[in-house]
This record gives C-alpha cells, structure tokens and sequence, in this order.
C-alpha cells in the first residue's frame, strides 16, 4: 500500500512551508532544483557552443532540446522501473548516469557528435528519473498535497530557468562553455547528494519485477483510454510547438536570447504560483483552456519583428500560459491508480519533454528557410489549433474501468469524479 494513504488523518498541506516541512519532501524538492539549473546552464552553453561553431539554427535548436528525443525511449521500454520496489536506490543510480554524462560534456575538444550522442542517452535515463522522483512524489505527500507540491516544483523549475539563463549570460562572458559545463556537473552532483542524505526506502507499488513487458501492458492501457489520451495531447503538444518558438531565441537574436529566455521563465514563475497557490482546484480547470491560448498567441507578434520591449513583454505573458500543465496533470492524476502512478507521471512528463526536442526540430528546421520571426509565428499558430482542435476531447476525459486484473496494466482509475472543464 502506497505510504500516503497510511496518513488518512493528516491535514492536508496550506502552503509551501507546510511541505518543506517534510524531510523527505524538502530533499526531492531541493535535488529537482539543483538538477533543474543544472540542465538549464549545461543547455544554455551547449546551444551557445554549437552556435559559435556551426551557425546553424536547426543544430543550436535540437542542441538545447536534443536530450528530449530520446526520453520517449524511456517511457516505451524502462519506465515501469519508477514503479519498482526500490524507487530511491533507482533514483540515485539514474541520477549517477546523469551526472556523468554531464561531466563528458565538460571535455575540451570532444566532437560534436560525441556531444550530441551524450544528449541522447543523458535524455534517456533522465525521463527514467523524472518517472521514478514523480513516483516518489506521490508517496511522501498526501494526495490532498500533490497539486500544491507540483506547483511549487514548476514555479522552481521557472526560477531556476530565469536564474539558469541569466547566470549562464553572465558566466559565458567570463567563462568558456566548457568551464561553464563544470559549474552544471557540481550542482547535479549536490542533487544526488541530497537525495541520498534525506529520502528514505519505500518498497512498494509492483508485485512483479519491472520491466519491457510490464512497460508496455500499462503503457496499453494508458492509451486505450480516450481521456488519458486526449489530456496527454494537450500536455505534449501545444507546449512542445511553443517551446520550438523558445529555441529559436538564440539564432532569432543572439544579444537578447538570454533576456528572452528569462523572460519566458519568469512568466512560467508567476503563472504557476497564481494558479498552483492562488486557485482553487474548479478554477484551474476553468481556466485550463485559456491559459493554453494565452501560451501560443502572444508569439504570433513575432512576425512584425517587435521592439525588445514588446517582444520581452510577449514571451513573458506566454510564459504564463505553461501553468495550464498543472491542472492537466491533476486530472490525469485522478485518472491513474495508486500502483502505476510513478510509471504514468513519467510517460507523461517523458512525452512533454519529447514533443519539446520535437517542436525545436521542427522550429530549426523551417528556419532554415524562413526567417525565424515567422517561423516562430507559424509554430504559434499551430498550436493555437491544436488546442482549438482538441478542447471537446479533453472535456469528455472521465475516470471508467480500463486495463485488466490488479498488477497487470491498469486495473481501475480512481472513483473520484472528475469534472470536465466548463
């Protein structure tokens, strides 16, 4: 039995200081952070590297987002590990691979090949990871406290994108990527110490050993289900095609990327603590729908090549349109039963990830031939369609009986009703 529901009595969490509270959720918390400005330095300098080099959109774009393409691999084969009967030894041994992969990429020298072979695999064992901490999360907070802790994980992953991309501006100036690469190795390594000195065992979940099979029968299950699948799209796509736009900032201006960039994080920040903190659970689902317009039509001034103010005050505003990913993630929560929890949650966190590696392949490659104003407004304009597209699908997603007997795919989602948004 999952260790959340042994505290049925406990109040819920009021605030982030009531869940930092938690040892063992402060640990993961604090591990994320880390890891996340890790990733945001390591990709801020690759893209800058392949920049100076090849002054080739599409490669800086895949570049930055590369590592996302193979996070799908992830969730298709292993993923079922997030789930396993050890989630915190897992979580420290993806975290390892992690790391040192990170430190191959502080090699001088080491060709771009090589560079990009690492971005895959370093993807690969990072969704692995997601899945697995996703996993835990549900288990060290109760789940009257799962929307309050996603939210304030996605406001630090905002916060430490803008500082991630503002100290990388900063340190490049100084630095050489290489030695920037460095600084991103100790932050992932103080993130596995973290974890190691405050989360605890939990031996829980499967009944049977994880693995491809095990991957695939829930993975079936998961997307036999319309309303799974409809959330999902909404998760992956239309954030994927924006963050597409996002990797276009470097070869769109080079002098201002970085204020581009901190500008969408910081429209992330608040957008996520306005609708994690301040909202009620029925008003993020009302709102659902248009935050993810507010995500895409901001970029559609791009076209007419707008002052840095203008554009600035654009990407912010559309950064706040990610906060509709917490409201989704909550209804595709009540869809999923306890036992296969971390193995959905990082299906899902893997597919958003990879539609990003997906919109950035997408943005650099059109940008090859169209300017990259107007390829970032047609990336906008589609995935103002897709939602427009997908909005009666996500209103019919409700809970019903999928998969088969208990610890074979998904065996039923939860009885709690979930309303579709007005």
């Amino acid at each position: 039995m999952s260790s959340h529901t042994s505290e049925p009595s406990a109040p819920p969490p009021t605030g982030y200081r009531t869940l930092l509270r938690n040892r063992e959720f402060a640990g993961l918390y604090a591990a994320f952070a880390l890891t996340a400005g890790a990733s945001t330095l390591s990709g801020f300098a690759l893209g800058s590297l392949v920049e100076q080099q090849t002054k080739s959109p599409f490669l800086t774009a895949v570049s930055m987002y590369g590592a996302t393409f193979t996070t799908v691999l992830g969730a298709s084969t292993l993923m079922s590990v997030a789930d396993g009967r050890r989630p915190r030894r897992t979580l420290l041994a993806l975290q390892c691979l992690s790391l040192a992969g990170a430190a191959a990429q502080a090699i001088p020298g080491l060709p771009l090949a090589a560079r990009f072979g690492l971005l895959l695999v370093s993807g690969f064992f990072q969704s692995l990871g997601t899945g697995t901490r996703m996993g835990l999360l549900a288990e060290v907070v109760p789940t009257s406290g799962y929307a309050l802790a996603r939210s304030l994980m996605n406001i630090t992953s905002g916060g430490m994108a803008i500082c991630g991309y503002a100290v990388g501006a900063v340190l490049l100036r100084y630095l050489s990527p290489y030695e920037v690469f460095v600084v991103a190795v100790a932050l992932t390594g103080a993130g596995v110490g973290v974890v190691a000195m405050t989360v605890r065992e939990h031996s829980i979940r499967l009944t049977r050993r994880p693995g491809l099979r095990r991957t695939w029968t829930t993975n079936v299950a998961l997307f036999s289900h319309s309303g799974r699948r409809a959330l999902l799209l909404n998760l992956w796509v239309p954030n994927g095609l924006i963050v597409g736009c996002e990797a276009l900032f470097i070869p769109y201006s080079p002098d201002r990327a970085g204020l581009l960039l901190a500008a969408g994080s910081a429209g992330m920040l608040l957008g996520d603590l306005v609708v994690g903190r301040l909202l009620t659970a029925a008003r993020r689902r009302r709102y659902a729908f248009a935050l993810r317009l507010v995500l895409a039509a901001p970029y559609l001034l791009f076209a007419a090549d707008p002052p840095t103010a203008v554009i600035a005050v654009a990407v912010f505003v559309a950064g706040a349109g990610f906060a509709a990913t917490l409201p989704l993630q909550e209804r595709l929560l009540a869809l999923t039963p306890d036992p296969v929890r971390g193995q959905v949650q990082g299906v899902e966190s893997a597919g958003r990830m990879t539609w990003q590696g997906i919109g950035a392949a997408i943005a650099g490659g059109v940008a090859q031939y169209l300017s990259p104003g107007v390829t970032m407004t047609a990336m906008a304009a589609l995935s103002l369609a897709v939602t427009v597209f997908s909005r009666p699908f996500v209103l019919r997603a409700r809970p019903d009986r999928v998969g088969t007997e208990a610890g074979e795919g998904i065996p039923r989602a939860r009885a709690a009703e979930v309303r579709p948004e007005p």
